[in-house]
């Protein structure tokens, strides 16, 4: 029996601004920082990809993993 996936929400311990992909890495099982070199590559050359805008709605969005 697998363990119950956790809920996304910003990292507390794993943050580089506001823990939100360091939040969205451990919600998948990923690794923080790669998750990281990822978005900021797909953000600089997509023009249809508005990274920060994104960046900030979840910012705005995800709860804090204590709450």
């Amino acid at each position: 029996m697998s363990a119950a996936p956790r809920a996304l929400a910003r990292s507390l311990n794993d943050r580089m601004l506001a823990g939100v992909l360091g939040g969205i890495a451990h919600r998948f099982g990923w690794q923080p920082n790669l998750l990281r070199v990822v978005y900021v590559l797909v953000s600089i050359v997509s023009a249809a990809f508005p990274g920060i805008l994104v960046y900030l709605i979840l910012w705005l969005l995800m709860p804090n993993e204590a709450d």
